[in-house]
């Protein structure tokens, strides 16, 4: 059985002979948008990542918050930056291609 979660069909549009067969464990902090937390209440707080600084800063960050608040939270939705994966990777790859000749 593949370990990891699939991305959701919005993600995998963007790019999908590449995202349809990925499964993901961990993102790393740069890739992110934006995360949105549903609590029991209703309330859902949108924290914004675009302009996060330092990765360690917000990882730690987002870890208290979810350490604080584990009991009321019902729902935590990573949102992924697919343009920015997408240029990650396509750059990556032709540098890998490029060194290869």
């Amino acid at each position: 059985m593949p370990r990891g979660k699939k991305l959701p069909e919005d993600v995998i549009d963007h790019w999908p002979e590449v995202l349809k067969d990925v499964r993901i464990e961990v993102v790393p902090v740069e890739y992110l948008n934006s995360v949105l937390v549903t609590f029991v209440d209703g309330k859902i707080w949108d924290i914004d990542l675009t302009n996060n600084g330092d990765q360690i800063e917000v990882t730690d960050a987002l870890e208290d918050l979810i350490e604080e608040y584990e009991d009321v939270i019902v729902n935590i939705d990573f949102r992924l930056d697919t343009q920015k994966v997408k240029e990650d990777i396509t750059n990556r790859t032709k540098l890998f291609l490029k060194k290869r000749k």
